[in-house]
């Protein structure tokens, strides 16, 4: 599996509900960046918006909490619509409780590892898990660069579930753009969030068919 996740941080949230049928051609996923103000400097959206979009489409709506205390709320963003609840390691008081409620939900479960956290603090959990976010950059700002040094954190994950033969997915969220992510999926990764690159300008269907050609996958 690879995919492109364009996430609706960097959309005009007025308008994102009209491309998303056009979206849907091109991907599977949606990515659905929430902060809290608190964790992290800026604040997003919430359940109203999701809840608003979920009618209006298939897609997959990956939900990422970038939010103190996550386990407060899983069950009101399972409610909305979330196919995927993602929360921060650190962000949990039990990241294995934390991991449970989700799954109790009867959604799928994701560990993100920020910038500045060790990529082994989600070793012990992955045999729970359906998806590691590995983050670009510092999690709380949209259209930052990638901080190259994290590459190595796709490899040694990916590296540690095929040891373990597991099902487990890769992501990468900030900082994704035309000229990495070839590289990105080289390393390991199945799921790269684009934000920026698909609803800067333009058509965000166009830009995600050509950052589909351009990574080369269909």
């Amino acid at each position: 599996m690879k995919l492109i996740a364009p996430s609706i941080l960097s959309a005009d949230i007025c308008t994102v509900a009209e491309q998303l049928p056009e979206l849907e051609n091109e991907t599977e996923w949606l990515h659905l960046d929430v902060m809290d103000g608190d964790y992290v400097p800026n604040i997003t959206f919430g359940f109203p918006v999701i809840k608003s979009l979920r009618d209006k489409t298939r897609l997959f709506f990956d939900t990422h909490l970038m939010i103190a205390k996550p386990e407060r709320y899983f069950a009101r963003f399972a409610e909305a619509g979330s196919n995927q609840i993602t929360f921060h390691a650190e962000t949990a008081s039990d990241i294995g409780a934390a991991i449970r409620a989700v799954k109790v939900l009867g959604c799928r479960v994701g560990l993100a590892v920020n910038n500045n956290i060790d990529v082994e603090t989600v070793f012990p959990f992955l045999p729970e898990l359906d998806l590691v976010l590995v983050m670009g950059t510092d999690a709380g700002f949209g259209g930052q660069e990638f901080n190259e040094g994290n590459i190595e954190k796709i490899r040694l994950i990916k590296r540690k579930i095929l040891e373990e033969e597991l099902d487990v997915l890769v992501s990468v969220d900030c900082g994704v753009n035309a000229q990495n992510g070839k590289r990105l999926f080289a390393a390991g990764a199945d799921v790269l969030v684009a934000g920026s690159a698909v609803f800067a300008e333009g058509s965000p269907a166009e830009n995600l068919r050509e950052l589909k050609k351009r990574f080369g996958i269909e």
